[in-house]
């Protein structure tokens, strides 16, 4: 792949909010991405102006509001945190960034309800500009080959699946309670996921543990798909964040820690089936399962975390459709509604009933 300095054509961006989570893990990508960043703006003025100095930003602004009306940009990435009641500042910031006449960049989660998603609406609608949120496990290396392997006609077609990820649902009183939500806003990354590799769930149910909020929730699609989200509130901190497994027909695949990748070919057999009579558990090579996972020992880019998580895969892929004139195909406007729709529906919903999305 190409590194920036070999790109003959970027995009020319703003970049709004310059903390932690930026410095670590968005700026750094623009490495790999072509990108030219423009300006930076920050409203801690020391910290910003260092950190635009290191990602060799050309101007720093402690107002993003002078940026926008001084810059001539393509487009802006809006990297910030939760306002003080827990809720992404994205609606109010991508909106403004959106009316300036700037494609926008926003980082997940974009939202806290599906009424918020209003004002990016309007605003692409009325600026004539596309918007994208950054969920990064739709482009992790991981999950782009199961999304592969799933569409091979071998496979037989995805009959069920399902992922465990770490999330506590908080009791039905206290969802009302934006501060309290606010950990499990964190729904729509897992989530994002699923959009990707299975398109839009019809609908679901839901069950909670009162012990420590952890929920299985079991999701339906128009395909004849099903499958679980094992949301395991209350597992040791010591433990992998998550493990997907992919049935098919005859085959499935597993990803465990987002990294390593085991799939089960379809093919082969147990033997003549004379139960009890196999002295072997190896079979024919030709089906044996394939394991990939990462080696840390060389300095590729393939292990590094940017490229691990998919961090690098959501800028580019933005950066690199914009250039060619066409809408984010991953994380967009369409997607972001349908996966906030249903975090909205856990929040609202019952539990044990059955909750249609259409």
């Amino acid at each position: 792949m190409p590194f920036n300095y070999e790109y003959d054509k970027k995009l020319r961006i703003g970049f709004i909010g310059a903390g932690e989570h930026s410095y670590r893990n968005i700026l750094p990508c623009f490495q790999y991405a072509p990108v030219e960043l423009v300006a930076l703006a920050d409203h801690h003025t020391e910290r910003g102006l260092a950190i635009a100095r290191q990602f060799g930003a050309r101007h720093f602004y402690p107002n993003h509001k002078a940026m926008l009306a001084k810059e001539a940009m393509d487009a802006v990435l809006i990297v910030v945190g939760p306002d003080s009641e827990g809720r992404p500042r994205y609606p109010e910031l991508a909106g403004e960034t959106l009316r300036a006449g700037f494609h926008t960049w926003i980082d997940a989660p974009p939202c806290s309800s599906v009424s918020e998603v209003t004002s990016f609406t309007e605003a692409c609608i009325n600026s004539h500009k596309y918007i994208a949120t950054g969920f990064k496990r739709m482009f992790a290396p991981a999950y782009l080959k199961v999304a592969q392997i799933i569409e091979d006609p071998s496979f037989g077609g995805v009959s069920s699946f399902s992922l465990r990820y770490p999330l506590s649902l908080p009791p039905t009183e206290k969802r009302g309670d934006s501060k309290a939500m606010s950990g499990f806003l964190d729904f729509v990354q897992p989530y994002s996921l699923l959009v990707r590799l299975f398109g839009e769930c019809e609908g679901f149910t839901y069950l909670r543990s009162p012990v420590s909020g952890g929920a299985v929730v079991n999701l339906r699609y128009r395909k004849g798909i099903v499958g679980t989200m094992h949301l395991t509130g209350g597992q040791a901190v010591t433990s992998p964040l998550e493990r997907l497994e992919v049935v098919g027909n005859g085959a499935n695949i597993v990803v465990e820690n987002g990294v390593r990748l085991l799939y089960y070919r379809p093919g082969g057999s147990r033997g003549d089936g004379s139960m009890g009579r196999i002295e072997s558990y190896i079979g024919p090579d030709d089906h044996a399962p394939i394991i990939w996972e990462p080696e840390f020992s060389l300095g590729q880019l393939y292990n590094k975390q940017l490229f691990l998580e998919g961090y690098v895969g959501c800028v580019r892929h933005f950066a690199e459709r914009l250039l060619a004139n066409e809408p984010p195909k991953q994380g967009n406007l369409v997607e972001m509604v349908h996966i906030i729709t249903l975090y909205d529906r856990i929040r609202n919903g019952k539990e044990s009933q059955w909750i249609s999305l259409y």
